[in-house]
């Protein structure tokens, strides 16, 4: 199966995940959300499978760095802007396999995948 991740290449939990999804032998689409982005469209089917408040990582140090004025009245809008304009403040890796999604690496999502 082909697998769309989105991920950040010095984060060593995407790191994790990748190798672990190669060596399920998976096709892999990689994209590093910090040097290529997000397209809007992705951002959008991501959020609509697991909701702005899970896609949005509030414990990052991206989270941290905004100014109180992006926290406050923080709703999908937001967040999908944020998200668009910060592409570290999702949370990784963010899986596509064809018509589920996936956030995180978590045990439920190794044992989907894997």
């Amino acid at each position: 199966m082909n697998l769309t991740i989105y991920h950040l290449t010095k984060c060593s939990t995407c790191k994790k995940a990748i190798a672990a999804l190669k060596e399920a032998r998976h096709e892999l689409t990689l994209v590093d959300v910090r040097e290529d982005g997000v397209p809007r469209e992705a951002l959008e089917q991501l959020e609509a499978a697991v909701g702005y408040e899970r896609l949005a990582n509030r414990a990052s140090m991206t989270w941290r760095g905004l100014s109180e004025a992006d926290k406050q009245d923080f709703d999908r809008e937001k967040a999908l802007a944020l998200i668009a304009e910060h592409p570290s403040l999702m949370k990784r890796p963010a899986i596509i396999a064809g018509d589920d999604i996936y956030v995180g690496w978590t045990k439920s999502v190794q044992a989907a995948l894997l």
